[in-house]
């Protein structure tokens, strides 16, 4: 017994940590994070991979770039889109300050029967004082101001078909798909009655109710437009209404439409976005066709459709009264495509680079 007593008498001295013996882990590289794999949210992720790609970002710049033109470029200078000055038509472009370079400076080639012939309708009219950035038209109305209102129009209608896809296309098919049975056939026989009708022959019998314009375009698109939409959705409804957190949100007592629209369509909003950007350049091609067969917005009102069909007819004497608005136009699809084309890359997590 003797020899444990010193054991003991270790044993029962308490050892007291220094804080020598802690180390903080919360600094800055001490916590060894994979920052490849590190936890961010869905939306976050979708806005790296968008931005990521060059060709998304271009369309989006272009974008915001005409909006911005469409609202501040017809007021840049003192015309209005119908304000005519018949002393002052077919106008070559002219802009202050190019004009010294040999650029833009008012002259025009024209093709007559005899050659070319180069001319300059502001020297010959004693215009010096006058400057039309983009021409004027057969009728003096100032081509820069009539290009940018066009524009406008053409998104007003292309945000209408947003709207209209987002509302009535992505419910109609939500709704077809979640139920099925009986209502998703009788749904689906009216669909296919709707996308039956040609978008033309709608737009020609509502023009004998109704007076042309934009609300009668946006009516059409209305009739026809949301059909695409309503297909996706129905697709992406029947895939998901089995899954376990539909099954378990309708055993804990939901209703049908809270599974709906608050169960499924978070979860299919990455498809219903890329339609929506997809049907944009749809919607701007359609009113721009309904304007240039005359089925479109009236005059004195303008679209890039109606200053495309305005040029076609001058095409050969004046060419330049044709380029702005068709370059517009061009810009705009083709914007929109890049941006859709960069959302569905962005919000399928199946193409997200690992």
């Amino acid at each position: 017994m003797a020899k444990k007593q010193p054991v003991l008498a270790a044993a029962q001295t308490a050892y007291v940590p220094a804080d020598a013996d802690f180390v903080l882990k919360n600094v800055d590289g001490a916590l060894m994070l994979d920052t490849n794999f590190a936890s961010q949210s869905f939306w976050k992720d979708v806005l790296v991979r968008f931005f990521r790609k060059k060709s998304s970002v271009l369309g989006l710049a272009l974008i915001i770039i005409i909006t911005l033109m469409s609202i501040v470029g017809p007021g840049m200078n003192a015309y209005t889109y119908d304000g005519q000055q018949l002393t002052q038509k077919n106008l070559a472009p002219r802009v202050q300050g190019l004009e010294n370079y040999g650029i833009f400076d008012g002259s025009e080639t024209m093709h007559t029967t005899s050659g070319n012939k180069t001319v300059n309708n502001y020297v010959e009219k004693d215009l010096t004082d006058v400057y039309y950035w983009f021409g004027s038209d057969n009728f003096g109305r100032d081509i820069w101001t009539r290009t940018w209102s066009g524009a406008r129009v053409s998104l007003i209608i292309a945000a209408a078909a947003a709207l209209i896809d987002m509302v009535i296309g992505m419910s109609y098919g939500l709704i077809s798909g979640y139920f099925g049975g009986r209502v998703d056939m009788v749904m689906q026989r009216f669909l296919e009655i709707m996308n039956g009708i040609p978008r033309l022959v709608i737009v020609t019998l509502l023009l004998l109710v109704l007076e042309p314009g934009m609300l009668t375009i946006i009516f059409a698109l209305m009739l026809t437009e949301w059909v695409g939409m309503s297909r996706i959705a129905r697709a992406e409804m029947l895939k998901l209404k089995e899954q376990e957190f539909v099954l378990a949100s309708r055993t804990l007592g939901a209703g049908k439409f809270f599974i709906i629209f608050r169960e499924v369509l978070p979860n299919i909003i990455g498809p219903i976005i890329t339609q929506v950007m997809f049907s944009i350049p749809t919607a701007i091609f359609t009113e721009a066709f309904l304007s240039f067969v005359g089925l479109g917005i009236p005059v004195p009102r303008c679209s890039l459709g109606s200053l495309i069909s305005e040029g076609f007819n001058a095409f050969t004497t004046h060419p330049y009264q044709i380029i702005p608005p068709v370059i517009a136009m061009a810009l705009l699809m083709f914007s929109f495509n890049l941006v859709a084309d960069g959302l569905r890359e962005a919000l399928d997590p199946k193409m997200k680079e690992m």
